[in-house]
């Protein structure tokens, strides 16, 4: 089966005549039949393990399986035969979740009206992560429509789904699931996806999926039936890993190059995250990212329109966002963890874990200034020399946050940064992640400090899946002596207790953070010399001994400096170095957003008294 970039042949496809093809992979299979209303009907095998039928006994909305005849010698030299039903591993829908039948669902069905769509440029991202099933009360494609509105006049340019292929029961943060083209259906499913991306599309939001190509989950995963989908050549931290570079792997490889061609063809989405990419093991002669990127360059020559691939990296390695000219695999962007880490540090945070080898404001300085922290120096936490210089990398290249759900949720009570370092500090650490040269990320509800935790959180149905989660995640934290108990991630609570609690906005101190971050956004998008995303324009300067941090930033004729303290003190910074026409345009203490600090500007002298947990932002021009 050749992959075509105009359309999905993988799974279940209808064609124009309105006749449904299926491409089904399956090597170990001695016959496989599709079961649907009461019909048994074969499959033809064709070469490289594929079986092929085209026919008009199935329509729309009809619920479909496989029957999988394996003879017990593929495993071993027994000669029984094995009957086995199955849903489509690239079913589109699972109207009945992980253990049931597949609906047929037309992916040309919906009526897309974003036609004149064109999206935005990658460093036109402000990006705002949410989780489906806790950004709103109802949980799904529907209500997060109902935000729309909310989100643009928060000045956000892009949305990102955490994942929404199928996994099982309704909750879960996403990164359990089983079928990478079925969209949950307590979500809502596929024709209430495109719906919400078509709505975001008109009105100018770009929207991100989150993918996940280094693991399968654990329920309802029935891959190894059909075919060699992993390898025991390499294991990840979640089990098993996909085969992208043993025996047979062809298959496997298009099976997730069609999976990133139907997110931006047939759901029009704008870019993709896709999860830990270092976990991925592949030593082809090209790896799969790079192939995935040759594929997706060709849908964009065909459209007319650009895909972002965005990537979770842990390596601090430029090889994965250098263009594939300059030997790389060719990724646009990758998030930049270690700015989160020094940052977090440099606010008080305690250095321990990953953290541990961060010493705060002088890495935060080597962040704005280099991206990595560690680009080949000794990293004591690896106990090895890690990274690599990402000298030629541009700023739209990094994402940067001072939270996401991973370092939230990955605490063992998932505690935000508004209880763990308060008001004022919250304020400037979304401040340094604005004003940085990077992509800025902001986790649902940081914008106006929810508190109320994001938690770990999964609805299985197998007994002893649930007792392994829950052990393990007791495990994660024993060494953590702490008053309270690990949460109990089956537990229903600690998902509704994960949800936002949209009355809080209203609320002084809630109301207060919220038009903190419309100013701070506002400002980024209004100054060249912040929206701007080139490296080379920076200045930066750590003060250890005061905690505090001078960055300045130009573009042309335009300057911003910006003064941090992340002090519990006033602190007086000595700025005879720079130009004396700055004027003051903002102040996190401002009286209007909840801090202490009258609403006069602060003139700009050699002397500047910066107040604890504050930035103060000046601008000029003509300099």
């Amino acid at each position: 089966m050749e992959i075509d970039i105009r359309k999905r042949k993988i799974g279940l496809n209808f064609n124009e005549n309105g006749a449904a093809e299926i491409y089904l992979w399956a090597p170990y299979a001695t016959g496989v039949s599709l079961l649907t209303n009461g019909r048994k009907i074969s499959l033809i095998k064709e070469d490289y393990g594929y079986w092929f039928l085209k026919t008009s006994q199935i329509i729309e909305n009809d619920a479909y399986g496989f029957e999988v005849l394996q003879s017990e010698d593929a495993f071993s030299s027994s000669n029984e035969i094995k009957y086995l039903q199955r849903a489509d591993p690239a079913s589109l829908w699972q109207k009945e979740g992980v253990q049931g039948n597949s609906t047929a669902y037309k992916l040309n069905a919906f009526k897309w009206t974003d036609q004149q769509w064109q999206g935005i440029p990658l460093e036109e991202f402000i990006i705002y992560e949410l989780h489906t099933g806790t950004f709103t009360e109802k949980g799904d494609f529907k209500a997060i429509e109902n935000k729309i509105r909310y989100l643009k006049e928060l000045g956000i340019t892009a949305i990102e789904l955490m994942p929404v292929a199928q996994f099982s029961g309704d909750r879960n943060w996403g990164y359990d699931g089983v079928f990478p083209f079925a969209i949950q259906n307590s979500y809502g499913g596929p024709e209430a996806l495109c719906q919400l991306i078509n709505a975001c599309h008109e009105n100018g939001l770009a929207v991100i999926v989150d993918v996940v190509y280094n693991h399968m989950g654990p329920e309802g995963n029935y891959f190894n039936d059909f075919g060699p989908y992993f390898t025991d050549k390499y294991q990840t931290p979640w089990g098993q890993a996909i085969n992208f570079d043993d025996a047979n792997c062809d298959p496997v490889r298009d099976y997730f190059i069609e999976n990133v061609l139907m997110w931006f063809r047939d759901f029009h989405v704008d870019a993709l995250r896709l999860d830990a990419v270092h976990a991925i093991k592949d030593f082809s002669t090209t790896h799969i990212l790079q192939e995935i990127r040759q594929h997706v360059d060709q849908l964009s020559a065909y459209t007319g329109k650009s895909y972002q691939l965005i990537v979770e990296l842990d390596l601090n390695d430029p090889k994965y966002i250098n263009t594939i000219d300059r030997g790389g695999y060719g990724m646009d962007a990758q998030w930049a963890d270690e700015f989160h880490h020094a940052l977090r540090v440099t606010a008080g945070q305690e250095p321990k874990g990953y953290y541990k080898e961060f010493n705060g404001i002088e890495h935060l300085a080597k962040a704005y200034k280099d991206a990595y922290v560690y680009d080949g120096q000794y990293s004591p936490h690896r106990q090895k020399k890690f990274g690599a210089t990402a000298t030629y990398n541009e700023g739209r290249q990094f994402v940067v946050f001072s939270q996401n759900h991973d370092q939230v949720g990955n605490r063992m009570l998932g505690e935000r940064t508004s209880e763990l370092l308060g008001f004022e500090m919250s304020k400037i650490l979304a401040a340094a992640v604005c004003c940085s040269p990077f992509l800025p990320l902001i986790f649902m509800g940081e914008e106006y400090g929810e508190t109320n935790r994001f938690q770990f959180f999964t609805s299985h149905s197998d007994h002893d899946l649930i007792k392994a989660v829950r052990k393990g995640r007791k495990s994660e934290f024993a060494a953590f002596h702490h008053d309270e108990e690990t949460p109990d991630p089956q537990n229903i609570e600690t998902f509704l207790q994960s949800k936002l609690d949209w009355g809080k906005i209203n609320r002084s101190s809630h109301h207060h953070m919220l038009q903190y971050y419309k100013a701070l956004i506002s400002l980024r998008k209004d100054h060249p010399a912040l929206s701007v995303l080139n490296r080379k324009n920076l200045k930066v300067k750590a003060i250890a001994a005061q905690n505090c941090l001078i960055l300045e930033r130009w573009h042309e004729d335009e300057r911003i400096l910006c003064l941090m303290n992340f002090s519990s003190q006033a602190q007086v910074l000595l700025l005879k170095e720079h130009a004396r026409k700055y004027q003051n345009i903002f102040n996190s203490a401002s009286v209007m957003w909840g801090g202490t600090s009258d609403d006069e500007p602060v003139s700009f002298t050699e002397k500047i008294t910066v107040l604890p947990e504050s930035i103060l932002i000046f601008h000029c021009k003509n300099v």
